[in-house]
């Protein structure tokens, strides 16, 4: 079965804490990469992710790769790319580094 396009805040929250193996995505801009992050999520702007397509199939392959941005919609585009590159352990994280922040981590600043 495949897995949802999808991960809620508290969903990735129980994988990093019970140490699955992730690798959080950041596909924003490098401007909003410079005020927070999760982590330490692999910084690859949204417009250089088929660059790096090697690089997130390996990632892919290892465990689960999550990707995120500001509220969610340029990751879920990315992540809608990847599957049709054939990649398909990845998810978006649902409504972004924003959500993330309110739900889960409210030290990660938001803007």
């Amino acid at each position: 079965m495949a897995l949802p396009f999808e991960i809620t805040p508290q969903e990735l929250r129980s994988k990093l804490e019970t140490g699955e193996r992730v690798y959080l995505l950041d596909v924003r801009e490098p401007f909003e990469y410079q005020i927070c992050r999760i982590g330490d999520a692999r910084f690859v702007p949204m417009g250089a992710v088929p660059a790096s397509l090697p690089e997130l199939e390996r990632a892919g392959d290892d465990g689960l790769l999550v990707a995120y941005c500001h509220h969610g919609v340029r990751s879920l585009s990315v992540i809608a790319w990847l599957r049709n590159q054939g990649l398909e352990n990845c998810q978006s994280l649902s409504g972004g580094i924003d959500r993330w922040s309110t739900e889960v981590d409210p030290a990660v600043p938001r803007y």
